[in-house]
């Protein structure tokens, strides 16, 4: 029932275009990420003007979900996917 924290390297890949606004993080080693853990990467705060884009090396700790927090997350994820869903029953299209 205790959560155990992990440190490691990252690289952080931001872009702000046009075409684009994205924040990628790789976490060195690729440890897998399961549900419930959180991934807290630490630094300044990434600042971009319009058209730019960075590659920053960080480090990123990473808190692992306990077994109950694991298992509650992929209930209440499952259990909002099915709030994406749309049924019916009635001819013609969805408006």
């Amino acid at each position: 029932m205790i959560r155990r924290h992990e440190t490691h390297g990252c690289t952080v890949a931001v872009e702000l275009t046009g075409h684009q606004c994205i924040a990628n993080v790789e976490v060195d080693g690729n440890p897998i990420i399961h549900p419930g853990d959180r991934v807290r990467v630490h630094g300044d705060p990434v600042r971009l003007a319009f058209g730019e884009c960075q590659t920053l090396r960080r480090t990123a700790t990473i808190e692992r979900a306990t077994l109950i927090e694991r298992l509650w997350t992929r209930l209440t994820g499952h259990l909002g996917m099915t709030e994406l869903y749309e049924v019916s029953f009635s001819p013609g299209s969805v408006r």
